[in-house]
This record gives structure tokens, sequence and C-alpha cells, in this order.
């Protein structure tokens, strides 16, 4: 019934507001309360995959890019890096590029190099597991950690 009367209190009025009618109104962002106002905000647009391979870079002293992840590596040359870096006793980042084809695609543009596994540290490319494997046998690759083993302790 209330329907009813309401419906024909609005059909009498077209010209008026109907809100101001009933007697209601809309409250602003202004009117609410901080306890009210809504807590979760909007994802964050999605970044261009350089920018994440950038971000990804800077989090960490030493980044991996690589097949798998250092716990189960997907690919004897990405096991052979976590290897050899962990023989340095370094802690290092990784991001699997199998998740994500943008990635893997775009981490080899990026650098301009062929192949998975690809080494960041202090966010300059390195190279791949057969670089890092030249610089272990010449002992470059000591002096190159050496530093980072140190900030890192």
């Amino acid at each position: 019934m209330l329907a009813r009367i309401a419906a024909g209190t609005l059909s009498r009025t077209r010209g008026a507001a109907p809100l101001r009618l009933l007697g209601r109104q809309l409250a602003t962002e202004a009117d609410s309360h901080d306890d009210f106002k809504p807590k979760i905000t909007a994802p964050a647009a999605p970044t261009s995959v350089e920018e994440q391979i950038k971000r990804s870079i800077a989090s960490d002293k030493v980044h991996v890019f690589m097949k798998g992840t250092p716990d189960s590596p997907q690919c004897g040359f990405s096991r052979m890096t976590c290897v050899v870096l962990q023989a340095y006793g370094v802690k290092f980042g990784s991001t699997n590029v199998l998740a994500d084809a943008g990635v893997r695609e775009g981490i080899k543009k990026f650098t301009s190099w062929p192949t998975i596994p690809q080494v960041f540290v202090d966010g300059e490319f390195v190279g791949g597991c057969d670089i890092l494997m030249g610089m272990h046998d010449s002992g470059e690759l000591e002096k190159l950690l050496d530093p980072v083993k140190k900030a890192q302790a």
C-alpha cells in the first residue's frame, strides 16, 4: 500500500524532484563519518612490463629472472645460477618468467640478451648462467658479490 501511495505522489508531481517529495537526501562524501567511508581503494592501474621489470630489479641487491623459483627451478641453467649465488651466501630475489609470458619476452628486450636466467647485481645486468660461471672461475664474481654479502650481513 505504501508503494502505491508513493507511486501516486510521484506520478502527480513529475516536475518536482522525487527525493525531495519523500523528504530524503542523499549523503555526500563530506556528510559521511570516516568510519562509514569505503576503506578499499581501486587497484592501481596495470603497469607496463618494463616498469614491472625495473621495479623487480630495484627491489633486491641481487635479482634473478629465471625459469621456476629458487626452491623449484624449472631448468638446469636456472638451477645452476641459484646454486652459485647460494654458495656465495648472498640473498637474492627472483622472478619466475614462466608465470608471465610478457615478462619472459620483456626481460629479453630490456637487456638485449636472448636467454634465461638473467642476473642483476645492484641494478646492473651481469649476464646469464654462462657469464656467472665464467666470473666464478676467474674470481670476478667473488669481487662483485662480496660488498653485497657484507651489506646483507
